[in-house]
């Protein structure tokens, strides 16, 4: 009983220290603009691709069966996740230095004293003593809000590592995004080069029987030769190039992709959002992970400030216990053998070399560390939107451009192989048009590309949404 209402005294007593001397966290002024630098479509708008879940952007069903995959084996973000427990198990530890711990001990010792002590005193030589009890062991009574302070400091890094978890996710389905496009546009490339092998080994072909015919000379024979290597390095280089985009597919997945979930079509088919709305800066970016995890450690940052703070200030720890104790084991829980003890400790700083001021300067440099890290990270997204913005904003001109560069190539090379039959030009001519139109036709796909990733991206430096059904 006596333990139960000291206990609660102390509960009593902790629950006016609930201040802290930490310093209030203001969110720092956005050192960017409020309006991206690439005026679009959507501008001024506060819808924004923070909003949309990774399902609504990416619309393929391949594509959408692999980030599935990766986001249920991707080790990178398993360990992220397992750092979210690590810092949620550290917060519980600091939270449980502000309760009192109680802990039951039970002692037996046995003395022996000399003869001529015993001569003095009279009695036994021997002296034998037992005790049982339960109680508060130096609890830290927080009036300056030290401790108080402390689990703040644990909370916010707890907060910061979710948000940091929160960030890898968003990059990893942009990364798998990426890696399962650039596949496609390697498997296109593959593709082509095929086709063109083909077509310069027809033309090869030709043009070496008109040569033993006397028809050609020899400078046509090694031009259509050397277009035809070419093309035949290029196979083998991007057969290379497809396995190695597997890998990377396989990596970042975490497992096996299957069969059935690499790209089929092409980019062409790839179903993904045509465009991302940016939304407005000061909402984009202070909802972004990194830039939350940042602020997160500037909360933190002031929390340190708070306990550097109350060191300047005595500290008062308090150990009670009560119990029983007797001279003999059998009858230690008898009647009559109850013991008590109550021991407050008050310590005040008076002397520390300067430690306290060096703790709480350090505290106070850590604290505009962190604000300066939360501005970059501020500057950072900015800039990352701007990069993405500026590519869409004139992406569709360079594949549409590059749509019309194939359309004449193919014309052009239409044109001079019914030339060069009629006997109007020469095999260089045709050679050069199909130069022109392979690559002209390796442009479209890379713009393409450009454009799918460059969303893929984009969504990630957006901040991306809560991924779907997860």
């Amino acid at each position: 009983m006596l333990v139960r209402n000291l206990t609660l005294s102390l509960l009593a007593a902790s629950a006016l220290s609930a201040c802290t001397l930490a310093p209030r966290t203001e969110r720092p002024a956005l050192p960017v603009a409020n309006a991206w630098p690439v005026a679009t479509a959507d501008a001024g708008q506060a819808a924004s691709a923070a909003d949309l879940a990774w399902r609504d952007v990416f619309i393929d069903p391949r594509l959408q069966g692999v980030i599935d995959l990766a986001l249920s084996n991707n080790r990178d973000l398993r360990v992220a996740v397992l750092n979210i427990e690590k810092a949620r198990a550290q917060y519980r530890v600091q939270r449980a230095a502000l309760l009192p711990g109680v802990a039951a001990t039970a002692t037996g010792t046995r003395s022996q004293t000399t003869e001529a002590q015993s001569a003095l005193q009279g009695g036994d030589r021997t002296t034998t003593a037992y005790t049982a009890g339960v109680g508060v062991t130096a609890w830290e009574l927080d009036l300056f809000g030290r401790v108080r302070s402390l689990k703040d400091a644990a909370l916010q890094s707890y907060l910061a590592t979710r948000e940091t978890s929160r960030s890898v996710q968003i990059s990893l389905i942009a990364q798998t995004a990426n890696s399962w496009l650039a596949l496609a546009a390697d498997q296109d490339l593959l593709a082509l080069a095929q086709d063109t092998l083909r077509t310069r080994e027809e033309s090869l072909k030709l043009i070496r029987s008109r040569f033993d015919a006397g028809a050609a000379n020899q400078l046509d024979l090694r031009q259509a030769e050397t277009l035809a290597e070419t093309a035949r390095s290029d196979v083998a280089t991007y057969v290379a190039q497809v396995e190695q985009d597997k890998n990377a597919l396989r990596l970042v997945a975490g497992a096996d992709v299957p069969a059935d979930l690499l790209p089929a079509g092409g980019l062409v088919t790839a179903q993904i959002l045509p465009d991302l709305p940016p939304g407005i800066p000061s909402d984009v970016l202070t909802r972004r992970p990194d830039v939350l995890a940042a602020e997160h450690a500037l909360a933190g940052a002031n929390a340190n400030i708070g306990a550097a703070r109350a060191a300047f200030f005595p500290s008062i720890s308090l150990t009670a216990q009560a119990g029983v104790a007797s001279g003999s084991l059998s009858s230690l829980f008898d009647g009559g053998n109850g013991t008590w003890s109550f021991a407050p400790r008050v310590s005040l700083p008076i002397f520390a070399g300067g430690a306290n001021v060096a703790n709480l300067d350090s505290a106070k440099a850590s604290r505009d560390i962190a604000v300066a890290n939360y501005e970059k990270a501020v500057q950072t997204a900015f800039r990352e939107v701007s990069d993405g913005l500026a590519v869409q904003s004139t992406i569709q001109d360079r594949v549409g451009s590059q749509e019309r560069l194939v359309a004449a190539a193919n014309d052009s090379v239409r044109l001079s192989r019914a030339r060069y039959g009629a006997g109007i030009d020469s095999s260089l001519t045709l050679l050069d048009a199909q130069r022109t139109l392979y690559t002209a036709q390796q442009g479209l796909i890379g713009a393409r590309l450009a454009r799918a990733a460059n969303l893929a991206t984009l969504y990630k430096a957006l901040g991306g949404g809560a991924p779907a059904g997860r």
